[in-house]
């Protein structure tokens, strides 16, 4: 039976933690993840969990006997399943029964194909409770191999000696399995095929097997980071006679840390799949937590953001806004402005759904860093046009209260106005704010000022008709004189609604 058939033996919280620890190298740090967001919501214990692996399993083997063997649920999971399993009960030792460590390493040694890394960190779980202390972690052909190397290493010369020690690739291969992915920062290549001997000295036909499959899934995450750091080599050329020489892209991606590296091979592969994300899936974007600014912008630069296809745009938004990211107001800001700026300044006709879809989530859960990331560089350029009023016009109406619609009004007072900007002002005026005496005036000087240009402007006469009539509480004796002078000047078929508007104001 396939692992993911054991499922139904566990409980709701259980079936999370197994997910985890199939999920491959990381599973042992996401199952902590998961057990300790658990433990804060119901105080879960581990035990029934240990209990449920330690059950006892009808196994069919297809051997020339056709046997049927009983044994631990725990033995029949995959090799990593049980690498990962005894990572994560390291890591949460303290809070586990010793008797309950001892009952799972028990049935662990009924596994009649037990790898030799299982048993070593079986041997590793077993010294750090205290017991078999003595014992040897690795076995006799480990041995010889580090007498082997450390022989090779002492006959070595000081320069380049350790590039010559692994030269032929037999010496390093056990080390290099034994962390797997975990060295895809790595730029030594692979010179020649590794090999996996079991504890009896003799290759196995499943090692065989699982060695061939990690050496083709680090080739090709090897494969991707070489393409990314060309891509970005070539986005980052410099100018002909650059003032000061910018740090090229690829020297800070090899700054970042490891997992930041995978992390963001795995997001790029993740962008360009057609296959639904899951949870697992989700849960590669923590990374942002562990993010400084700099580095979040390092990783929107290198996912190339503003190539994405839109249709990708709503679930990549519903996974930076899940609950298990708590990112800053500057990680939203740089995430916004990087995915979605140069996308809404570029519009030449009203947006796509899928965008609308991602741009209002966005605006809902981060109005703030929305309204300086987003919509005051899109009020700021000079080429706005309709699909950008039209998009942040829909912004104001559904996505924001009162405190964010002021704070985009008063961007609005810091910027020369054209026909979008009118239209945009006209939104926010229309949800009737709530105006301080001093936000009036200056709002009113404004309109003022800028009103000579738009004499014909039928948008800044209705914006004028919105001020004198939702807002009429608001004119006193000098707002009056000075709409009045802006009122000679129009040249709309409104200009005598808002005389008429204005004479009911000094009337009252």
């Amino acid at each position: 039976m396939d692992s993911s058939g054991f499922l139904c033996r566990f409980d709701g919280q259980s079936k999370l933690l197994v997910l985890a620890l199939l999920s491959g190298a990381s599973g042992p740090f996401r199952a902590l993840d998961i057990f300790q967001k658990q433990q804060r919501s119901s105080d879960m214990s581990l035990c029934s969990f240990i209990q449920t692996l330690c059950q006892e399993e009808i196994n069919y083997r297809e051997t020339e006997a056709k046997a049927l063997t009983v044994l631990p649920l725990v033995c029949l999971f995959p090799a990593l399943f049980k690498e990962n399993l005894l990572s994560f009960i390291h890591l949460i030792q303290p809070v586990l029964p010793q008797t309950t460590i001892l009952h799972l390493i028990k049935c662990l040694s009924q596994d009649p194909h037990s790898s030799p890394w299982v048993t070593t960190l079986v041997k590793q779980l077993k010294r750090s409770m205290g017991a078999n202390n003595a014992e040897c972690l690795y076995s006799p052909q480990c041995s010889q191999r580090l007498k082997e190397l450390s022989q090779r290493l002492v006959s070595c010369s000081d320069t380049g000696g350790w590039a010559k020690c692994f030269s032929s690739g037999t010496a390093g291969s056990e080390s290099q399995r034994a962390f797997g992915l975990s060295e895809l920062g790595s730029q030594r290549k692979r010179k020649e095929s590794f090999i996996s001997l079991d504890s009896d000295g003799e290759e196995t036909g499943s090692q065989s097997k699982r060695m061939k499959m990690d050496i083709c899934v680090h080739e090709c995450l090897e494969t991707e980071e070489k393409s990314l750091k060309e891509e970005l080599s070539e986005s980052d050329a410099p100018a002909e006679t650059p003032a000061k020489e910018p740090q090229p892209t690829t020297d800070l991606f090899d700054a970042l840390p490891e997992y930041m590296k995978v992390a963001v091979l795995q997001i790029k592969e993740l962008l360009e799949s057609h296959t639904e994300w899951d949870q697992s899936s989700m849960d590669v974007f923590k990374v942002l937590n562990e993010c400084d600014p700099g580095q979040v912008e390092l990783l929107c630069r290198m996912l190339n953001f503003p190539d994405l296809p839109e249709q990708t745009l709503p679930k990549l938004c519903s996974c930076i806004l899940a609950p298990s990211l708590d990112i800053s107001f500057s990680t939203s800001a740089t995430f916004i402005r990087s995915l979605l700026l140069e996308r809404v300044l570029s519009l030449s006709e009203p947006a796509s759904r899928c965008l609308v879809n991602a741009v209002t989530s966005l605006c809902s859960h981060c109005p703030r860093p929305m309204c300086h990331a987003l919509i005051e560089p899109v009020l700021q350029d000079a080429n706005i046009g309709n699909p950008q009023a039209e998009l942040v016009s829909r912004l104001i109406e559904g996505c924001m209260d009162s405190h964010y619609k002021l704070l985009v009004l008063q961007m609005t007072l810091k910027i020369a106005w054209n026909e979008a900007v009118l239209s945009i002002t006209h939104s926010l005026l229309d949800s009737k704010l709530d105006l301080s005496e001093e936000l009036f005036t200056q709002f009113t000087e404004q309109l003022v000022s800028q009103g000579p240009q738009f004499t014909k402007s039928v948008k800044f006469a209705k914006m004028m008709l919105t001020v004198l009539t939702k807002y009429s509480s608001h004119v006193n004796a000098a707002h009056k004189h000075s709409l009045s002078s802006c009122l000679v000047l129009n040249e709309t078929f409104l200009k005598k609604s808002l005389q008429a508007a204005l004479k009911r104001i000094s009337d009252s």
